[in-house]
């Protein structure tokens, strides 16, 4: 018994209190099954439900965000519409092994490659991703020392809205949030919207 809870247990005390987080991805299997109506059967998200792709991301960051949602950190900003729509999903997760269990199980299937949507300029962009490049890496792979993660898997429209969220202080203000907090200052260097379409266009390009 021991055994196998530890297979699906919340570790605390890595790199810079960045919680380590131990699945197990056949349990999340049959977890996931709430999530795919909107996620997708392949964890490839849904544009039309606004709901973003989740295969292939790590663990350690998808956990995050769902915890975050329980706990209020994501999802309650009046401001927040789809947030809202993910909380009370999130919150059918009984427990942290629950939590630690489906993103064991999206983190293992195979990420699907992004088409651009938008009207960005990936050549500007890529001369602006250069303040991304030290956390979120030269291929958009992410970084879990620096809590940053994989950007190449995410669809253009959902990149663009969390960059907008974050600028809004949608996302990255409550006072639990420090990693967004710590995200919120490098979206604001994008002058606008156009600038957020470009660098977002040069990221999916990473990923194809």
């Amino acid at each position: 018994m021991v055994k196998r809870l530890a297979t699906a247990v919340l570790l605390c005390g890595s790199v810079l209190g960045n919680p380590v987080w131990a699945g197990d991805a056949a349990a999340g299997k049959a977890t996931y099954s709430v999530c795919q109506a909107c996620h997708g059967v392949r964890g490839e998200g849904n544009a039309a439900l606004n709901a973003p792709a989740l295969a292939g991301q790590a663990e350690w960051y998808t956990a995050r965000q769902l915890s975050n949602f329980k706990q209020g950190i994501r999802g309650t900003n009046p401001k927040d519409a789809f947030g809202a729509q993910m909380r009370p999903m999130a919150m059918t997760l009984a427990d942290d092994n629950a939590v630690a269990n489906v993103a064991a199980y999206t983190a293992s299937l195979a990420a699907a490659k992004n088409s651009a949507t938008l009207d960005g300029d990936s050549g500007k962009g890529k001369s602006l991703y250069g303040t991304c490049i030290a956390c979120h890496g030269v291929k958009g792979e992410g970084n879990k020392a620096l809590n940053a993660p994989a950007l190449a898997l995410l669809a253009d429209w959902y990149l663009v809205r969390q960059l907008q969220n974050y600028k809004a202080g949608i996302r990255g203000t409550h006072a639990k949030d420090a990693f967004g907090a710590q995200m919120r200052p490098m979206a604001m260097t994008l002058a606008d919207d156009q600038a957020i379409k470009d660098v977002t266009a040069y990221i999916v390009s990473l990923g194809q």
